[in-house]
């Protein structure tokens, strides 16, 4: 049975203070409500209008009515299961592989998408400035698709990271120098700037070697999206 103490807290998490201030986040849906089960992220509750849906996780889940889930719910239409999970412990990066840094992404359909990207990739490291939107929106891990369980994403100083890493800083610009003829080592830390004004200047002094997406069209489109050049650069990263 849920109260209505309950149902106040899981609304707060929709905004960040509260989830900062209770350790908590929100997903919804079946997919990606298992795969943060499956991941051994700590359980607050499982909240669902159909039990049987989640076979197996008869421990976490509670049975509410439909109008308690679309109070709780930042969807229009509610997806049957809402889970409410505590934040992870902080992590230490690996430098082993690539790591993607984020300089004030601030979509965030493009968080989300991003975090998928690196999960696709295997990139198991996402480091954020601290002005990067919140990994734990709703609206970001709708977008992850259950990504989030499998990337360890951290806020941090970026400068001083990157400072501090010891590891070769390629930057994306629109500038720099071609994708397809720079060679790259088998790890470093990529950069991917804001959607408006691409990586800071704060940020630039530290990048070692400016990477970029030839542009092969006639006519001239501004830019392309951090998500999709993301998914370029990773790609030949991979390859």
């Amino acid at each position: 049975m849920v109260v209505k103490n309950q149902i106040k807290l899981i609304k707060s998490l929709h905004q960040k203070k509260y989830r900062n201030l209770h350790g908590l986040f929100l997903v919804e849906g079946v997919k990606t409500v298992e795969e943060l089960l499956d991941s051994g992220l700590r359980v607050y509750g499982i909240f669902t209008t159909d039990v049987s849906i989640l076979k197996g996780r008869g421990d976490y889940q509670v049975l509410i009515s439909e109008s308690e889930l679309k109070q709780m719910s930042s969807l229009k239409n509610p997806n049957t299961v809402l889970g409410v999970f505590y934040k992870p412990e902080t992590w230490k990066v690996d430098f082993k592989d690539w790591v993607v840094a984020l300089d004030n992404v601030s979509d965030p359909g493009n968080l989300g998408t991003i975090i998928r990207l690196c999960d696709w990739f295997g990139i198991s490291h996402l480091v954020c400035s601290k002005d990067t939107v919140d990994c734990y929106n709703p609206k970001v891990l709708q977008a992850t698709m259950g990504s989030i369980a499998r990337v360890h994403v951290g806020y941090m100083d970026l400068s001083q990271f990157l400072r501090e890493s010891g590891q070769q800083v390629f930057g994306a610009f629109m500038d720099g120098q071609s994708i397809y003829g720079a060679k790259l080592p088998s790890s470093g830390i990529l950069v991917m700037g804001n959607e408006a004004h691409g990586i800071s200047e704060e940020i630039r002094a530290l990048c070692h070697k400016k990477i970029g997406i030839p542009q092969f069209g006639k006519l001239t489109a501004e830019s392309l999206n951090v998500a999709t050049a993301t998914a370029v650069l990773l790609n030949e990263l991979r390859r």
